[in-house]
């Protein structure tokens, strides 16, 4: 059932009293492991700035991030797009050229394996695979889905999710009733227990709770994690960012004592981890734009509720032209090559003309007879969406993607995105990349737009703010 949010949070003990951030980035420092982030898709930069993501994991390319004086780097997977076998495929190669990288550079690494606040994703599968690549003598699973900026928060085992005034458990969510990462239960220790297929039982997993957290402190954090052996999965409650400072205190102190952890979590630790503070949102003077004198681009991908709010929003903006890709057409073989010429055309006139282009899929989900058959359909339509922005002759001056799958696909292949720098977050959880060199357009300004994050006119601000950058740049 759902919960008022402010009451259960002032029924926890109070925060821990002081600000463990200067004694983390010391030991970030000193540990001189560099966080590197395989992203199961591209929304997880929502709460960095300023570092680099990776969209291929050759050796070469990874000596060369292991390398820098940065203390984070985030490799783009989209695994949440796959299937098993390739996600099992690629979790071991991207392991063994870190290995590999870390050898000829010298550089320490440990790997946060980042999925979806909201339960979504291959768990246990990629944790597993890294770890038997990784060495296998890994003391624990830390699982931490806790995500301030979206409203996720863990208390007593229990992973919920706020709507409005209150907090939700997850399993009660439409996210739960996701075709292929569906899942039943709100309490995490079930929840790894169900995602295992039973072979972790309730009681194997073991909890770190928020009263040995804001109580106790980074010591009390650090005993506790000195108990987990033999990749025992732990729960990481959390309520708030000085909840995860006390937490990456603690098993920063527990790493120095030898002790060897991989974490799945949400992008609320990979900051702290990283040792960032807050930072403040982007502003449109922050956003140096491409042709001004063409329209900017949005592409929307994403089927939940609150994505068709937001689409709906957007065709509202007067500069706004909509272009809807009909489902239907593009799962008819016969059909599909004519609907993404038409919508490529119709997209370049309207960017030629100066107006943004809008490109959404039809909103009438269509889902297979199985998980299997879910994802590819996810998969066509998410190509087709690719294909339509590789047609484009004119250039955006800016591009907009909605949609895990959908962001990270225009990224990779519509836009070739080989490298990028992450600028920020224009919106709490709403990242900003700059298109590195080799990338289709150099230096194009993309926001990736999680489905499961903001309002239902939060892009509609991010249009109108670029919107209004590109008239003054004009």
């Amino acid at each position: 059932m759902k919960v008022s949010k402010t009451d259960l949070l002032k029924s926890l003990p109070p925060e821990y009293s002081q600000s463990l951030l200067p004694e983390i980035q010391r030991m970030v420092k000193q540990s001189q492991r560099k966080v590197v982030v395989l992203d199961d898709d591209p929304t997880g930069t929502q709460t960095v700035r300023n570092i680099t993501v990776l969209t291929r994991w050759d050796i070469p390319s990874l000596t060369q991030v292991l390398a820098e004086n940065d203390d984070v780097v985030y490799i783009l997977t989209n695994s949440r797009s796959f299937l098993p076998p390739e996600v099992e495929k690629m979790n071991r190669e991207i392991a063994r050229n870190l290995k590999e990288a870390s050898i000829k550079t010298g550089r320490p690494f440990v790997v946060v394996s980042r999925s979806d606040s909201t339960l979504r994703g291959h768990f246990p599968l990629e944790t597993d695979v890294l770890m038997a690549e990784l060495g296998g003598d890994f003391d624990g699973v830390l699982v931490i889905p806790f995500f301030e900026e979206g409203g996720r928060f863990t208390i007593n085992d229990t992973h919920y999710v706020a709507e409005g005034e209150f907090l939700v458990p997850a399993a009660e969510t439409e996210y739960a009733k996701d075709a292929t990462f569906g899942y039943r239960s709100s309490n995490l220790k079930e929840w790894v227990a169900e995602k295992s297929g039973g072979k972790i039982a309730p009681s194997q997993v073991a909890s770190l709770s928020l009263e040995v957290i804001r109580q106790g402190g980074i010591a009390a954090v650090q005993e506790q994690l000195r108990h987990l052996k033999g990749a025992q999965v732990c729960v990481v409650n959390a309520a708030s960012y000085r909840d995860m400072e006390v937490i990456v205190a603690g098993l920063l102190q527990a790493e120095a004592a030898g002790k060897r952890f991989i974490y799945r979590t949400a992008a609320s630790f990979v900051r702290v981890r990283g040792g960032m503070g807050a930072f403040p949102l982007l502003s449109a003077a922050d956003f140096e734009l491409g042709d001004v004198r063409n329209g900017g681009l949005i592409v929307a991908g994403s089927y939940i509720r609150k994505s068709s709010e937001q689409i709906a929003a957007v065709q509202a903006l007067p500069n706004v032209v909509s272009l809807e890709v009909s489902v239907p057409n593009l799962l008819a073989e016969g059909d599909r090559q004519r609907e993404i010429a038409r919508v490529g055309e119709q997209a370049d006139e309207v960017l030629s003309n100066g107006k943004e282009a809008l490109i959404y899929t039809s909103r009438q989900l269509i889902t297979g007879a199985d998980a299997a058959s879910s994802l590819q359909i996810g998969q066509v339509v998410s190509q087709s969406l690719v294909e339509i922005v590789r047609r484009l002759s004119v250039k955006p001056a800016w591009v907009i993607a909605k949609g895990g799958i959908t962001s990270s696909d225009v990224a990779t292949k519509g836009l070739e995105i080989a490298q990028a720098r992450v600028l920020g977050q224009v919106l709490p959880g709403v990242p900003v990349w700059q298109a590195g060199e080799g990338s289709r357009w150099p230096g194009m300004v993309y926001v990736v737009f999680p489905g499961n994050v903001g309002g239902a006119q939060s892009i509609a601000e991010v249009v109108e703010m670029l919107s209004k950058q590109r008239q003054r740049m004009g």
